[in-house]
């Protein structure tokens, strides 16, 4: 009979404790809202390139018989890059500056004095025509002889002019002597050409030809990264930019001049500042992307670009796109929300050791966290949805709670 007794006891004892533990609720992860910094970041990956490349080619058709840089050298406007074979444009030049020299020496004086000549013989021939003349009036000289007289004066007037025409053209400044000089201007010009040099600073990125090739007005010699004028010589990610092919379906919260934080893969320990500095006008339509631009920002205290570390050109760099931002807000964890059949966001609020829905207002939202507008207070508890419905809790439950940890800056 004691036994019986004892069985009934204890079938009372666990009823008891069972019905305890049920009244008391489940036990279910739960946070404290606090304020919080919050971040949305658009994370994509880019390319490191240069805000200028420029590709250096030759005006003409040449060989080339040295080249004087390689990759990775820096070099100031009007460095010497590349040398021609000249021979043929000096043998130019040369041809014209004696023809030149040959005007003024040889041909200049020559029409001088034919002119001189033309000049006495038309004064002869004159005099005879008019001397016959007179006879002719007198009777004493046939017509025909003094036809031919003014006819010999008629020529001689004529070589006159044909040599004064030929004088005036090689005399000093004349036409052929300002030809010859544009002849002399276009051979140094060739000439010229043959040396090429730098337009700009910058840092040679790739070199295509070497001592020996035929070159051609359509290749590409060489190509450098211009530097943007506000860095200099040394500073390794002088003019380069990151430009990363942008989802459009994320493209809505980036804007100019929005922070970013670049991660190059081949430091990743590493973090350099840069910024928004261009969005691209159109959507690729075949890829559903839009390339945003981003500038390696300088460094505020040297004026310099970042360093460590030094983006290469082609370098894969990943950038955290700093899109928004709060500095202190009420935050939760996207797993602490839930959404009524309306599309109502709400949360589980726990008070008096009973839960309950409690509508709220969203602000701005990342991948893990959302802001919380109005339905909550700092201070107040709420409990994580995903066990609610695994335990199909009902409003006014009874729930014991355990707390979890949020980071100090939500991104």
């Amino acid at each position: 009979m004691r036994i019986i007794y004892g069985i009934i006891i204890a079938v009372l004892g666990i009823a008891l404790l069972v019905g305890v533990q049920k009244w008391r609720g489940p036990v279910l992860p739960a946070l404290k809202v606090d304020l919080k910094p919050l971040e949305l970041r658009i994370v994509a990956s880019g390319e490191v390139r240069y805000q200028s490349l420029a590709r250096i080619g030759s005006e003409i058709t040449g060989t080339v018989i040295a080249r004087h840089v390689r990759e990775g050298d820096w070099v100031n406007k009007g460095d010497l890059l590349i040398e021609l074979n000249s021979d043929e444009a000096q043998a130019k030049l040369a041809q014209a500056q004696t023809l030149l020299l040959q005007l003024q020496k040889i041909s200049r004086p020559q029409s001088q004095a034919a002119l001189k000549e033309a000049q006495d013989n038309a004064r002869q021939a004159s005099r005879e025509a008019s001397r016959r003349e007179a006879l002719a009036n007198k009777g004493t000289l046939s017509l025909e002889q003094n036809e031919q007289a003014r006819r010999l004066a008629l020529n001689a007037s004529t070589a006159l002019s044909q040599a004064q025409l030929a004088a005036d053209s090689l005399a000093v400044n004349g036409t052929e002597e300002q030809l010859l000089q544009q002849r002399i201007v276009s051979a140094e010009a060739e000439l010229a050409k043959t040396q090429i040099y730098a337009p700009f600073a910058g840092r040679v990125q790739t070199r295509n030809v070497e001592p020996g090739d035929l070159v051609q007005p359509s290749m590409v010699l060489l190509e450098i990264a211009r530097s943007d004028g506000s860095n200099v010589e040394g500073i390794p990610n002088a003019g380069l930019e990151v430009v990363v092919a942008l989802d459009e379906k994320n493209f809505a919260p980036v804007h100019l001049n929005q922070p970013v934080q670049l991660i190059a893969d081949a430091w990743p320990e590493q973090t350099v500042n840069g910024v928004v500095s261009f969005i691209a006008p159109a959507v690729d339509s075949s890829r559903g992307t839009i390339d945003v631009h981003i500038s390696v920002l300088a460094d505020a205290a040297t004026g310099a670009a970042q360093t460590p570390p030094a983006f290469l050109q082609g370098m894969t760099v990943s950038a955290n796109i700093i899109a928004n931002q709060r500095d202190s807000t009420l935050v939760l964890p996207n797993d602490y929300l839930t959404f009524a059949t309306n599309g109502q966001a709400q949360v589980w609020r726990w008070q008096d050791g009973a839960v309950n829905p409690v509508p709220v207002e969203l602000g701005l939202r990342n991948m893990t966290h959302s802001e919380i507008i109005s339905g909550l207070k700092e201070g107040e508890i709420v409990v994580q949805t995903s066990m609610l419905q695994a335990d199909k809790l009902a409003p006014g439950q009874h729930a014991r709670v355990h707390f979890e940890q949020v980071a100090h800056v939500i991104r």
